[in-house]
This record gives structure tokens, C-alpha cells and sequence, in this order.
């Protein structure tokens, strides 16, 4: 059953997934499900592996009460707090990440949104690494306006950043501050103005494989380009702080579950990587082709060079 509906997708057709066919994700052998993602991962993405890092421009004090983040101001977590950081600063810093081998450099920041004077820093900072680099540039700042999106464009932003972070069921077990709608309205916003959407979410903070699938099923039907799997990293003073860490066979199956549902985008390994065996040297045959590289936000990271040899032992192309 797992190989007919692996050729199913591989015909190239639309695939509506029946209830059976999510019950065949669910419940067939790591081993041929994981090799059978990574067919269709050659198949609709070829062997290009995407590298990603990200700065954080400004930390700490957000509004929201995300329950798994260290820079809620509803958490005691004595995470970093810092107002928006100079322009200079990141275009350096973009300018030296270029030089590691990265594709592509965001810009995240806390809070719900940005605006005023912040947002303005932003395009200045976009504007400097558009004109001094040629990385892709990307952007996570919260819920923005179209009118903001389509400055983010002008100023040489062509991807944006917004996690539903879990299925719509049990996003209100995550956050209260804002809906799932919220963040719906949000990547149609963006799209609207032309931009990219990277849109994925975090796994092992107590949802179901049920919930996973539901969230890889909503971001097939908004055509996201860039799915980012993050693993819950437990983080002292949050309320997910005693979260058991989720074993790496189950992380396997999610990503090779996020392939079969969205065969076209790239399956990016974010946080939580790092516990991972060899840094999450399966996943990447198992349906991943992309990574966030670097430090994370408030966790540590993955070392680029790291990252690169492994992709290049695998067979991917880093050009």
C-alpha cells in the first residue's frame, strides 16, 4: 500500500489523501517509509541541499505567551534581552555567513509584529545585504500588513517567515495572544505581495501525529515553499520546561510524513537537530533536503561547516 501511494504522488497527479492513506503514513515501516520520501524528495527536488541562518535582531520582552519560547515576556527564562540591532551589524554578519556557504539569511525578531522605528532599521539592513550580498533574504517579524509585505519586497526581501507552529486543534494549548487564523491571514498576506513562504512548526510539545499531519496538510494547501521542522528543545522557565524529548525514530517519521504530504517543498531541519544522530544524518534520506544552520534564536545550533560536509557526503549539490 505504501508503494502504490508513493507512485500515486510520483505520477505527478494531485493526491487527495483518503483517511487510509494517512493511516498507511501512520503505521508503515520507519525503514521503507523513510526510503520511500526520499525517492519522492529526488524526484520533485533533485539533490540541491538549502542552507539557512538566521540573526536574531531583536530579543526578548515579546508580548506573546508562546509556551515554548525563551523570549516571552510571560516566562522567566533570563534570555538575552536587546533592542533592535544596528544595520551595520547585520550586514556584517550577513556578509560572513555568505562567506561560510550559506543560500539564504532572515532576520527574526520578538514580538508580535514590528513597526515605528524598528521596521525601518529592518529595511535599512535589508537594503545593505541585498546590495552587499547575494544571498537569498528572507524575514520573520510577526503579523504585518500587505502594505508592510510589499515593503519588504521593494527593499530586496523574497521570502517570509511564519509558523503555524502545531495543527489548528491544539494551537490554543500553545498560545492564547494570537489565533491560527491569525497566521493564516498572515502567510495569505505575503503571498499576496509576492513574497515566499517558509511556514512549519514545532513538534513534541504533547500534540498527536494526528496534529502533525493536520499542520502538513494545511501548509499543502497554502503551497508553502519551505517547511521548517522544529524539535522541541525543553527550555528552563517555560511552561514545556519537563516536555520528555521526542526519540529520533518519531522525528524520522515526521519528516518523512511532511515529504509525502508536501512533495515539492523543501523540508527544512530546524531547532532540536543537534540531539539528533550525526545532526540528523537520516532525516536528510529520509525526506529532508534543507536546514536551518548556525545558532537558533535562544538555543544552540549546527555548525555550517559541519552541515556542508554532510549534505556533500550524502550525495547533495551546494552550489
Amino acid at each position: 500500500m505504501l508503494k502504490d501511494l508513493t507512485e500515486r504522488i510520483l505520477s505527478g497527479g494531485e493526491v487527495f489523501f483518503e483517511t487510509e492513506d494517512l493511516k498507511i503514513l501512520m503505521d508503515s515501516d520507519l525503514t521503507e517509509l523513510c526510503r520511500s520520501a526520499d525517492r519522492l524528495r529526488k524526484y520533485f527536488c533533485g539533490d540541491h541541499g538549502d542552507l539557512c541562518t538566521i540573526i536574531n535582531g531583536k530579543s526578548g520582552r515579546c508580548s506573546e505567551d508562546c509556551r515554548f519560547c525563551a523570549q516571552s515576556s510571560y516566562h522567566q527564562t533570563r534570555a538575552e534581552e536587546y533592542a533592535f540591532l544596528p544595520a551595520a551589524e547585520i550586514i556584517k554578519d550577513c556578509k560572513a555567513q555568505e562567506q561560510k556557504g550559506v543560500h539564504r539569511y532572515s532576520i527574526v525578531t520578538a514580538g508580535k509584529s514590528i513597526g515605528g522605528d524598528d521596521f525601518l532599521k529592518a529595511l535599512e539592513a535589508y537594503r545593505g545585504m541585498s546590495a552587499q550580498s547575494s544571498l537569498s533574504l528572507c524575514a520573520s517579524h510577526g503579523l504585518l500588513s500587505h502594505e508592510a509585505f510589499l515593503k519588504l519586497k521593494e527593499n530586496g526581501v523574497n521570502r517570509y517567515h511564519c509558523n503555524l507552529e502545531t495543527s489548528r486543534r491544539f494551537f490554543p494549548q500553545v498560545c492564547s495572544t494570537h489565533t491560527y487564523d491569525d497566521k493564516i491571514e498572515n502567510i495569505q498576506r505575503a503571498k499576496k505581495a509576492g513574497l515566499e513562504i517558509c511556514s512549519g512548526g514545532i513538534i513534541g510539545m504533547g500534540e498527536t501525529m494526528e496534529d502533525r499531519i493536520s499542520m502538513a496538510l494545511d501548509l499543502a494547501g497554502l503551497k508553502v515553499d519551505s517547511i521548517p521542522i522544529n524539535v522541541l528543545t525543553p527550555i528552563p522557565g517555560t511552561p514545556l520546561e519537563n516536555r520528555q524529548r521526542l526519540k529520533e525514530e518519531e522525528i524520522l517519521r515526521t519528516v518523512a510524513v511532511f515529504r509525502f504530504l508536501n512533495p515539492k517543498a523543501e523540508i527544512r531541519l530546524a531547532a532540536g537537530r543537534n540531539v539528533m544522530e550525526e545532526n540528523g544524518r537520516k532525516a536528510f534520506l529520509s525526506g529532508a533536503n534543507g536546514a536551518i544552520t548556525g545558532d537558533m534564536l535562544t538555543t544552540s545550533g549546527n555548525k555550517t561547516e559541519g552541515d556542508r560536509q554532510l549534505l556533500i557526503q550524502l550525495g547533495y549539490t551546494l552550489n
